[in-house]
């Protein structure tokens, strides 16, 4: 067996509408098909991939020590980038990919799981 690369994450939320205006108007995922499951939920894709998978419980899982520190997401543009999360109020930390110069943006979907958004671009952290 080989692994091909990795398909997607799985968020359990009680905040659906918040975390698929998250994933959609912050991070600009596309909110696709999704199979007709017994619970509620949303696909958000990357391109043709269904990349984040929301499944809509009654609260949100308690997670004081999470056991995924983040996931990340390699994207283009952090200029614009930026302006969207400057305008959406969302508070982010940067930092530069020591030997790579990348640029790092970590920030919290609004159930506080923590997001990469990396840049190739290299930029002042």
């Amino acid at each position: 067996m080989t692994l091909k690369y990795l398909d997607h994450v799985n968020l359990r939320t009680g905040r659906l509408d918040e975390l698929r205006r998250f994933y959609g108007e912050v991070l600009g995922l596309r909110e696709g098909p999704r199979p007709d499951f017994t619970f509620g939920g949303a696909w958000f894709y990357l391109g043709d991939r269904p990349v984040v998978h929301l499944v809509e419980v009654s609260d949100t899982p308690d997670a004081p020590t999470p056991r995924i520190e983040h996931f990340a997401f390699m994207a283009e543009d952090l200029p614009v980038f930026r302006e969207v999360l400057e305008k959406a109020e969302i508070n982010y930390n940067a930092n530069i990919v020591p030997g790579f110069g990348w640029t790092q943006l970590f920030l919290r979907d609004p159930d506080g799981n923590k997001v990469e958004v990396t840049f190739q671009e290299t930029a002042r952290a």
